[in-house]
Order: structure tokens, then C-alpha cells, then sequence
């Protein structure tokens, strides 16, 4: 189960705008990321849900969609996600986030992928300007933001090929192909 799980978690970038994704959805997506592990048990990581249009809207120009798609500026109105998670470092609680933000990603998307939606990790953000628009105080680094909703785009794994290329890249049908690397090139004996 959890193997199905993992292969299904995607970093997708297309959603059905339109299917909403509830605020108590998210707070379940939360408590995952709660429970998950936290350098030192901390636990400095704070959250900012949304899953209303507006907040949405002022989210979505704050962010950088897929560096290897160059032609392509992100997802066109009415594929955009519905959902929002943004994961913020309390720097009152620790100035070092080590990998938690990593981990809660991670928990919260295979939480997404349980309840039927998808999701991308974005780090690239224009963070002064998404610390404006959601009036973030001082205190709180933005760390990362999840994109959320119900996929409207199909991933597929690809085996790298002989040239050892790893970007992504989307056919004329639109199917976004991730390259991966052989679990033999993995494993060092």
C-alpha cells in the first residue's frame, strides 16, 4: 500500500480548479505533517492553509511553476490548484529547520494521494512578495508552498535514457514524463 502510494505522489501541475479542496482537508493534511518526525523535536514549523479563490489568487503570482518547461508559465485559469499549503519556519522556536519541511512535505502529499488529489512542492517563490500579500509576519520564513487538487494532468515515470538526461518534459498530448534513475545506479555496494 504505501509502495502505491509513493509511486502515485507526482509533483502534478495541472488541476481541476474547479473541485474543491476543503479547509478541514487540509487541516487532516496538517496533522500528518504533525505527527511526522522534526529535528531535535522542535517542531518549529507552522502552517498557512488556503482553499478560498481570493487567497488563492493572491497566492499563485507568487510562485515559479517547472524550471525545465521554459515555454510553459504555469498552469491557465481553470487549472490551477484549489488548494494551498504554505509551510512556514517560526524562527522563535529554531533559526535551523533541518529537513522538516522536507518530511511534512512529503507526509502531507501522501496524505493528498490517499484522499483521491495531488500536489507540488514549490520552492521557488517570490517570498517577499507572498509575505505581503498574506500579510506573514517577520518571525515566520517561508520555507515552502504546496500546491493542491485533484490532478488534471497524467505523469508518467520514464527509465533515464542513455544520454543520463533528468529533466521532465511534456509530450503533445500533454502527459508530463519524469525521468528516473535505475534502483541498480542507487545502491553503492
Amino acid at each position: 500500500m504505501l509502495y502505491q502510494l509513493v509511486a502515485r505522489n507526482r509533483s502534478f501541475r495541472r488541476f481541476h480548479e474547479s473541485h474543491v479542496v476543503s479547509r478541514e482537508t487540509l487541516t487532516e493534511l496538517i496533522e500528518l505533517a504533525r505527527l511526522s518526525a522534526s529535528g531535535a523535536n522542535r517542531q518549529p514549523l507552522k502552517y498557512i492553509l488556503s482553499c478560498d479563490r481570493e487567497k488563492n489568487e493572491r497566492i499563485f503570482p507568487t510562485l515559479a511553476w517547472a524550471g525545465y518547461l521554459k515555454e510553459w508559465p504555469g498552469p491557465v485559469a481553470g487549472e490551477r490548484p484549489s488548494a494551498y499549503i504554505i509551510i512556514l519556519g517560526d524562527r522563535e522556536i529554531s533559526q535551523n529547520y533541518f529537513v522538516d519541511h522536507g518530511i511534512a512535505s512529503q507526509s502531507i502529499l501522501l496524505g493528498a494521494v490517499e484522499k483521491g488529489l495531488g500536489g507540488c512542492i514549490i520552492a521557488s517563490i517570490k517570498r517577499q512578495e507572498l509575505a505581503e500579500a498574506l500579510q506573514i509576519p517577520e518571525r515566520y520564513e517561508i520555507l515552502l508552498v504546496i500546491a493542491l487538487g485533484k490532478p488534471k494532468e497524467t505523469v508518467v515515470i520514464e527509465q533515464i535514457g542513455a544520454d543520463g538526461d533528468v529533466r521532465y518534459w511534456r509530450d503533445e498530448d500533454g502527459t508530463h514524463h519524469v525521468p528516473k534513475r535505475p534502483l541498480r545506479e542507487l545502491i553503492l555496494e
